[in-house]
């Protein structure tokens, strides 16, 4: 079978006809088509890590989903104690699946503690409740519990906050004058945790306790007797306090008339 066929090309006229171009679409070629730019690998990088992020993002509501048709918030991590020195901040954190978002309370020794300049509630997507306290003391140490509830019912959690304090004399004993034969008596305000040791000194020198001349250490004091003074109970005094934080001191007189 013959299967030429004649073709006459249709030109467009040009002032030049070396220039005239056929516009029949049998002679003249397709357009060629736009090279796309070449993406670099770091943008191949990026684009592999959205589609990661994105598929993470979809199984974690596909989780909470599956929470939210089981029941009540759990603890993926349950709260651990912590050191605050005073002073400075403290954070309790846990982690938690709830969902929908739950309603938390925190406690203190199982008085409520109101989310202000104190204590901080925080709750940080999608699992991290903590509750920051600020400006430790010594009154921060004790027990902590969060209460977290949904739709559905509640959890509860507890850890402790142990407060470290330096030692320090809050105040110094006052100075004296006694009367031979007559009891004197020193004492000190100290605080610290933990407790610190406690030390009296005469003129620079330990003092060697006896029935006579003693010392005792309470929680918050500290109190010096000397029975029976005598002139050579006479000289300068010092006080001091010292745990693993620091040391401090102070100093009186004592004079036997």
């Amino acid at each position: 079978m013959d299967l030429t066929f004649d073709h006459t090309c249709q030109v467009t006229p040009k002032k030049d006809p070396s220039k005239e171009e056929c516009w029949c679409g049998i002679c003249r070629p397709p357009p060629t088509r736009p090279q796309l730019p070449q993406r670099s690998p770091a943008y191949k990088a990026e684009v592999q890590a959205a589609l990661s992020k994105r598929k993470e993002s979809e199984a974690c509501l596909g989780s909470r989903k599956e929470l939210r048709e089981r029941g009540p918030p759990k603890f993926l991590q349950e709260l651990k104690d912590v050191l605050l020195v005073e002073g400075s901040a403290a954070k309790l954190e846990c982690r938690v699946s709830a969902f929908p978002d739950p309603f938390i309370v925190w406690l203190k020794d199982g008085k409520e503690l109101k989310d202000g300049p104190k204590y901080r509630y925080v709750f940080e997507d999608p699992d991290v409740v903590a509750l920051v306290v600020r400006d430790g003391e010594l009154a921060d140490l004790g027990r902590y519990t969060v209460t977290i509830k949904n739709p559905f019912g509640q959890t509860s959690g507890s850890a402790c906050i142990t407060v470290e304090v330096p030692a320090k004399v809050n105040k110094g004993p006052d100075s004296v004058k006694g009367k031979r034969g007559t009891t004197v008596v020193l004492k000190a305000d100290i605080s610290g945790e933990p407790p610190p040791d406690v030390g009296w000194l005469k003129d620079g020198d330990d003092i060697e306790e006896d029935e006579r001349v003693f010392f005792d250490v309470g929680d918050t004091n500290t109190i010096l007797t000397i029975k029976n003074a005598r002139p050579s109970d006479s000289g300068k005094y010092e006080v001091f306090v010292e745990n693993n934080l620091g040391t401090d001191q102070s100093f009186a007189r004592v004079d036997i008339l």
